[in-house]
């Protein structure tokens, strides 16, 4: 029996230019099945959540534009339940707007937030993990949030440093840190009470609406003053007018760095946060030359370390390339060190420049 005050936002309103030619301004990566395993990534999140939370119960948060490929592929959400954003406006903004229609459904709430676009392979581990915080987040007035055990000093994630002598299952926050650089990295990873930021949060919705009462009152303002609008058919023209107006503010720098009730619990289930093509690499199974591929049938001579993806059963030949990202699709071919993955966003904006936004 799903909890029926269990309720899960799903974040899915980026682009993930870094997974350029497949990801796109107009079909991002969250709607792609990167993996090759026949779903697409917002559609295994949203089955992940939905084996604890009711699917009633599950917002989808995304930008106007996506509204239609939502519906299309979750055949099992209403258009109630998409929370179209009419403005960028990072996670803040759109969390406390969240946060409030869920508040005006069931006072009782807590809600987990989650991206749409991560890997998870031990399900029933993430569920129980989940589930601990919740009930922590009922009990108390708390805010919560998962951490990944560092497996080596990665610049790309920010980190959550957590009280070092607490011999508690949940860790008490004692600050965010902003991406290190490498040295930095290393001498978290030496000190052992750092995670990485997995950007996944869980706390009841009193706590998180109070919390933006208290730390971002104008923000709580702006929103609140939709309350008598939400879940009714007065919502869309009030969010049009009023959410440009919302600061440009992550939950992170919003929330999460000035609260001094925050616990973190390190995650027992194996993640990765999908961000480049060098991390879908390391997660997919190697072929006998050592290269990850996906939809493709590959005959490789002196290959190896090589990411390849092309439309489905394409015929791929490659002889004497190794560890480079190799991607086709339709009017783009990438081939691409995988040491210069960072660099693929900057990439896109030269190709855009020389060629047109329609291949963005």
């Amino acid at each position: 029996m799903k909890n029926k005050n269990y309720y899960a936002v799903l974040m899915a309103g980026g682009v993930g230019s870094r997974f350029w030619p497949i990801s796109t301004s107009d079909y991002p990566k969250q709607f792609h099945d990167m993996l090759g395993t026949g779903e697409t990534l917002i559609q295994k999140t949203f089955k992940r959540l939905n084996k604890f939370v009711p699917t009633e119960n599950i917002l989808i948060l995304t930008n106007e534009r996506y509204n239609e490929l939502v519906l299309e592929q979750l055949p099992l959400v209403k258009q109630d339940q998409v929370v179209l954003e009419p403005a960028m406006r990072n996670t803040a903004p759109c969390i406390l707007y969240a946060a409030l229609k869920i508040q005006k459904m069931n006072p009782n709430g807590v809600m987990i937030v989650a991206p749409s676009d991560h890997w998870i392979e031990d399900e029933e581990a993430f569920a129980d993990n989940v589930k601990l915080c919740f009930e922590k987040c009922e009990r108390e007035d708390v805010l919560c949030t998962l951490g990944i055990t560092p497996s080596f000093p990665n610049t790309g994630f920010g980190y959550i440093e957590f009280e070092k002598n607490s011999d508690e299952v949940l860790k008490n926050v004692h600050q965010f840190r902003e991406k290190p650089d490498y040295e930095t990295a290393k001498e978290f990873l030496a000190q052992g009470n750092f995670l990485w930021n997995a950007g996944i949060f869980m706390w009841g919705v009193k706590t998180i609406v109070d919390a933006f009462k208290e730390y971002q009152p104008s923000q709580y303002g702006l929103f609140e003053a939709g309350f008598s609008c939400y879940n009714t058919p007065e919502e869309t023209d009030f969010i049009k007018e009023n959410y440009p107006k919302a600061e440009n503010v992550s939950i992170d720098y919003a929330i999460l760095e000035r609260s001094t009730s925050i616990y973190v619990l390190p995650a027992t289930f194996d993640w990765n946060d999908l961000g480049t093509w060098g991390s879908l690499f390391d997660k997919l199974d190697k072929d006998e030359n050592g290269n990850a591929v996906v939809n493709s049938r590959v005959l490789a001579e002196d290959a190896s370390g090589n990411m390849i993806r092309s439309p489905k059963d394409k015929i791929v030949v490659i002889d004497g390339l190794n560890d480079y990202i190799v991607v086709d699709k339709e009017e783009v071919l990438l081939i691409y060190p995988k040491s210069k993955e960072q660099d693929i966003k900057k990439v896109l904006v030269r190709v855009k420049e020389a060629f047109g936004d329609k291949h963005g």
